[in-house]
């Protein structure tokens, strides 16, 4: 399942399908239903615990995929920038591996972000993920001012623009 993931969104980048300014996943505007998550210890963690006090920028992430792996320089460019100003949340997506495989990973290659373990897909669902390093970027109302996919997503031009509803 994971080859078919990323797979496919190599795909449509490859064809043109998936421009820079087109929307993936949950739309612009809407605010993600409430999910309930684990953190990597098993304990539940409502997603709403961070969303709506200031801006958020979430990855689905795992740690076979190599996009999310080419994405993350610019992940750590922007929690650099913004890490005062919005919240970096890592969603662990449960395909081809558990709570387990994430501690193990990250204990090797520590990273900056909170991580939460999505096991039964909810925040999948809810943020309408079509694939690893999908992310999306919710304002301080948490409405979802950008989506997209890849390793080159502008995601300093996304987070500006959360960060500047709010205020600066």
């Amino acid at each position: 399942m994971r080859s078919a993931l990323c797979a496919g969104i190599l795909f449509l980048m490859a064809r043109g399908a998936v421009a820079q300014d087109d929307v993936i996943g949950i739309p612009i505007g809407q605010t993600p239903p409430a999910v309930t998550l684990q953190n990597l210890n098993g304990d539940s963690v409502p997603l709403s615990q961070w969303i709506g006090k200031k801006p958020v920028i979430v990855e689905f992430w795992a740690t076979w995929c190599p996009i999310c792996a080419e994405l993350l320089p610019r992940m750590e460019a922007a929690h650099n920038k913004y890490g005062a100003r919005a919240e970096f949340l890592v969603v662990a997506v449960a395909v081809n591996e558990n709570q387990n495989t994430v501690r193990r990973h990250l204990e090797r290659q520590p990273m900056p972000f909170t991580f939460l373990w999505d096991g039964n897909g909810a925040a999948v669902r809810a943020f309408q993920a079509p694939s690893t390093s999908y992310v999306a970027v919710l304002d301080a109302k948490g409405r979802v001012v950008y989506t997209g996919v890849g390793a080159d997503q502008d995601l300093d031009a996304a987070l500006e623009k959360a960060v500047k509803r709010l205020g600066g």
